[in-house]
């Protein structure tokens, strides 16, 4: 067989002089490194050094007459059968979100239909800020794999999360990345609900909360690569569905519940959705307008269906429900008490007080609410909650 091919990005970063250690350990698992070197890279390592050690020419140059003659940037994307970046920068980062193509780098990174890997490596300040949370939670749904990073001193002196998995995780990544993956949810059907609804009170206002969706799109995309068949009802999410689902969009818990139902027959159901509780029932067709008096309008409320009640309970019940309850103290009692009101199988239970930046997020901290009691799992991307869950979920099944 022929050896797996790497296509080695390196980024402009401190951690780069990681990097001819990593293709010593890529080449020790008998795999083929092909290094891209960018101008930025080139401050830290050198062309002689990654060509030695990989046993192949450094590729530095989008506009390189020897190659480009042949299209030579397609045919590098498409030859491997894994594209690494490491180290992946803010800069590398925030293009390959845009999808800016500036360099061979990153004109690469756009052209490639091959599975991408990316160790992240900056500043604990860069890391954190909200621009490259918004970047790390576009490449998540793209789909693009990531490892790392560690936290620990900074050579700028500062301590965090930001610094380069060491190239040992890096390859057991790209070993991980290269295996072929089982499909254990193969042949199974799952519904999965998710982001807020709107409940409207007039033509443009409406009831709402503040979830983004981004947890329920990460479980529907991590039962979608174990293979599983998946109904995505979602309401007004403010992150992308992911592909490769059956979208359904809705705007009430009405609508939702609708959805659901006719989504069903399923063997899984995560009902993973921020449902309003209420809806107002003399929703007005028109603007509502002060009236000068200074009392505000009266609305009257009606429950919403409860939709993990009804489906736990419907004789057309999925083999598995999970709900979730968002809740902001005493979370463990209330989901625990949740769960047996609501006769689902599983409670996955979460802290969302604004001090916790949760709802919204990136990251998520939960609580697995089962028959046998709460199982506390650490903080996490929210993606890898999906995946663990996801895992969970196959291996109930099996």
């Amino acid at each position: 067989m022929q050896p797996k091919r790497i296509l080695l990005i390196v980024g402009g970063g401190i951690s780069a002089y990681k990097i001819p250690q990593l293709i010593r350990l890529m080449r020790a698992e008998g795999l083929s490194v092909t290094p891209v070197l960018t101008q930025a890279g080139a401050q830290f390592t050198t062309t002689m050094t990654l060509s030695v050690l990989a046993g192949e020419p450094v590729h530095e140059a989008l506009f390189d007459i020897g190659t480009e003659a042949e299209i030579g940037h397609i045919q590098l994307s498409r030859n491997a059968d894994l594209v690494v970046v490491a180290p992946a920068t803010a800069d590398l980062m925030a293009k390959m979100a845009q999808g800016i193509a500036n360099d061979l780098a990153t004109t690469l990174l756009l052209a490639t239909d091959k599975p991408v890997l990316i160790a992240p490596a900056m500043n604990v300040r860069m890391w954190d800020h909200p621009a490259t949370r918004r970047n790390r939670e576009t490449l998540a749904r793209d789909g693009i794999l990531s490892v790392g990073p560690d936290s620990g001193d900074m050579a700028c002196g500062e301590y965090g999360p930001g610094r380069m998995a060491e190239p040992e995780a890096i390859v057991a990544a790209i070993r991980d990345a290269l295996a072929p993956h089982p499909q254990p949810l193969a042949g199974r059907h799952a519904i999965v609900t998710s982001g807020p609804t709107h409940e409207p009170i007039d033509p443009v206002r409406y009831i709402a909360n503040r979830s983004s969706g981004a947890q329920g799109t990460a479980i529907a995309a991590a039962l979608r690569d174990l293979g599983a068949r998946v109904n995505f009802v979602t309401g007004p999410a403010s992150v992308a569905p992911p592909d490769g689902v059956n979208v359904i969009r809705v705007e009430t818990a009405r609508q939702m519940r609708d959805a659901v139902q006719a989504a069903l027959p399923a063997d899984i159901a995560v009902m993973a959705a921020a449902v309003a509780d209420w809806h107002v029932t003399n929703e007005s067709g028109l603007k509502m307008k002060k009236d000068g008096s200074g009392n505000p309008p009266a609305l009257d409320m009606a429950e919403n269906p409860d939709i993990l009640r009804w489906l736990s309970n419907d004789a057309s019940r999925p083999r598995l429900v999970v709900g979730f309850a968002a809740e902001t103290h005493d979370v463990i009692a209330h989901a625990t008490a949740k769960r047996l009101r609501k006769g689902c199988d599983w409670i996955v239970a979460n802290d969302v007080s604004p001090a916790t930046g949760i709802m919204g997020g990136t990251e998520n901290a939960v609580t697995l609410i089962t028959e046998a009691g709460p199982e506390e799992w650490p903080r996490m991307d929210k993606d890898k909650v999906a995946a663990r869950l996801a895992a969970r979920i196959a291996e109930a099944l099996e």
